[in-house]
Parts: C-alpha cells; structure tokens; sequence
C-alpha cells in the first residue's frame, strides 16, 4: 500500500517537474512592420507555423506596427505577414533560443523591391530569397528564366542585325534580307530591321533587270508599311516609303508620304521633295518633277540643286521660232542664276553657264540651197 501511495507521488512529482522544464523552455518572437513610407503598418495579422512539429501561432500588431509573442516552444518557425487575407511576405527558418526573443522585423518597401526584381528577373541576395514566400520565389525564378530566354534571344537577335548591316556594307542585298528577316522572326516589333530590310529590297531592286524590279520593289513597301506601324512618327521611314511607291507608279500615294515626311521633319522637307523629283525625273515624269522641285525650293529657298534641276524642267520647255531665236520660259535663267549665286562653284556650275549663254544666243539653222547647173559653152 505504501508502495502504491509512493509510485503515485513520485508520478506527479515527476509529472511536475517536466512540466515546469516545459514551460522553462518556452521562448518568444517579436518585431515591427512597416509600410512602403516607413510608418507603423498597425492591425496586421503575423502567422506563425512551426517547421520541426507541427503547430501554428497568431498575433496582430498595435497600432505602432509592433507584435510580440511569448510562449513558443523552443525550435525553427517560419513568420509570415498578412494584409487583407493575403501573405504578402515571409521570414523563413527562424530558430528560436531559450529565454531569448528573437526579432523578425518586416518592410512593405523591401517588398516592394523584391517584386521589382522578381519581375525584371534580376539576381537577388541569399537574405532576400531567405525572406520571401513561395509564391514570391515562384514568381522569382519564371521571370529569371524568362530573362535567360530573352537574354539568348537577344543575343541571337543581335547577331543578326549585325550580320545584316554588314552585308548592306558590303552591297550584298540579297545576304542582307535574309539576316533581317531572321531577326524579325525573333522579334517582330523591331521597327529597325523591317526599315533596314526595305532598304535592301529598293537597293536589290535596282541592281536587277526592269522586269523583276516591280515585285522586289513592291516587298521593300511592305516592310517600309510594316516599319511605320510601330514607329509611325518617323520622317526618314515616310520618305523612303514615299520614293518606293513613287517607283511603282503610286505618284499619289508617294506624294502623300512625302508631305507627311515634310510635316513631321520640316527643316529636312527640301531633300524630301528633291529626292522625289529625282525619281520622276528618271521615270519620265518631268511635269510632275518639276512641281515637286518647286516644292523643295518653297520648304528650302536656298537648295542649289533644286533651282538647277528646275532650270533643265524649263529649258527643256524653250520655244525656237522660225528665225532661229530662243524664247525661254520664264523663270528659265532666274534658276540658274539663282543656282549660280548659291553654288559660284558647285558641280552642275559649268553647266548652268552654259545654259544661260545659250539662252541669249540665237539658233543657227541650217540653209540648204540647190547648186545651179554649171553654164555650157556653146
């Protein structure tokens, strides 16, 4: 019986006693959470859960953004931060020691920068990986994959565009369209290789034979179309795409270009014009070519150029009556002299001399008499 009474004590002395070690080794968290601004984030939840055994611990801020709670077992937690019904951050591997409180502090604007650099998928510290919650680090590694998948495509991008403006170097059209187009296949938003693309087709066009130009011509208007619808404010695209279409006979469509270039690039507008007028002028438009040069002269009152070739347009229209005399049109030798006082030395300098003292001379026709018969001596 004594037995019996001693064996019950001696339990719950020993029961006691393990449970006051217990409750000895109890240990406590703590910390403050602020917003993006740095001020107290009040009324919070923080969830705590136990990583070697099981058990989840709650606690809410006060209203200056501080937690705290006692009576954790000692071992290795992990302290999540929960904003309206959602964790939007976490402290993982959190080991606790006995009769110590450790602190986990949280920072909105630390998380803000992290999901920055999630996003852009940029290398991060092993403190801020430790600090992240699953989805975070989630979100974290498909968008460094992205980055790594963009990176290589990029470089192969890259690779390309380089080999195509060497190829244009080089006057390798044909060697040039096809580096483009790899490139634009890999990234078709890139404005620049469909422009430069264009610029081979025209150029390929013009080293081949009259029949073949029409359908190269019509691909460098594609890709000069494709190029403005992602950078539609462009003046050098509108012009390029204007001479195009102005080759394939589109005289409307390319003047419209043309003019669009002008209005987007106003102190240029004189060689877009020019430019133009050269086109008609090679096609056999010289109406319209000379229009056009009057154009870039009113957007460019000094382009020397333009005066001259306006010159030729209206020499070309001189009336010879039947004496043999000249009757320019006017204008005529206001445009070389013009040219004359802009470019004393230029190029077509000589010949714009010339075409003055023609304009003063008299045309000398040539009189054909039949030769009377030798007389006979009878």
């Amino acid at each position: 019986m004594r037995r019996s009474i001693w064996s019950a004590a001696a339990l719950t002395g020993l029961f006691l006693f393990f449970s006051a070690l217990s409750l000895a080794q109890t240990s406590s968290l703590e910390g403050d959470v602020k917003d993006e601004n740095g001020n107290p984030l009040p009324n919070v939840w923080i969830r705590i859960e136990r990583r070697d055994i099981k058990g989840n611990y709650q606690v809410k801020t006060n209203k200056k953004g501080h937690w705290f709670h006692a009576g954790l077992p000692l071992g290795t937690y992990r302290v999540n931060l929960e904003i309206d019904g959602k964790i939007v951050d976490t402290v993982d591997g959190v080991r606790t020691k006995f009769s110590e409180t450790e602190t986990v502090n949280f920072s909105m604007a630390q998380v803000k920068a992290r999901q920055v650099a999630a996003a852009a998928g940029q290398s991060i510290t092993q403190e801020q990986a430790r600090q992240m919650s699953p989805e975070q680090r989630r979100q974290l590694e498909e968008a460094t994959a992205k980055r790594k998948e963009q990176l290589s495509k990029n470089k192969v991008l890259n690779d390309a565009f380089n080999a195509g403006m060497e190829a244009l170097r080089a006057k390798n059209w044909e060697g040039a369209i096809e580096q483009f187009s790899k490139g634009a296949e890999i990234d078709p938003k890139q404005h620049v290789l469909f422009g430069q693309m264009a610029d081979a087709y025209s150029n390929l066009a013009s080293a081949k034979p009259p029949a073949e130009q029409p359908a190269l011509l019509a691909k460098a208007a594609d890709n000069f179309a494709k190029a403005l619808e992602l950078k539609p404010e462009d003046a050098a695209y509108h012009n390029n795409y204007g001479l195009v279409l102005s080759r394939l006979g589109k005289y409307d469509e390319g003047q419209a270009e043309l003019a669009k270039a002008a209005q987007l690039d106003p102190a240029n507008a004189g060689r877009y014009y020019y430019n133009l007028g050269a086109i008609l002028v090679n096609t056999g438009h010289n109406d319209e070519a000379y229009e056009t040069f009057k154009k870039a002269i009113a957007a460019n009152p000094n382009y020397a150029d333009a005066y001259y070739q306006v010159g030729l347009q209206l020499i070309s229209k001189a009336q010879v009556s039947a004496d043999g005399k000249i009757t320019p049109v006017p204008g005529t030798a206001e445009a070389f002299q013009k040219y004359l006082e802009l470019e004393p030395n230029g190029p077509n300098a000589e010949s714009a001399k010339g075409s003055l003292q023609a304009l003063s001379a008299t045309v000398q026709t040539e009189i054909t008499t039949k030769p009377q018969k030798k007389s006979t001596k009878k």
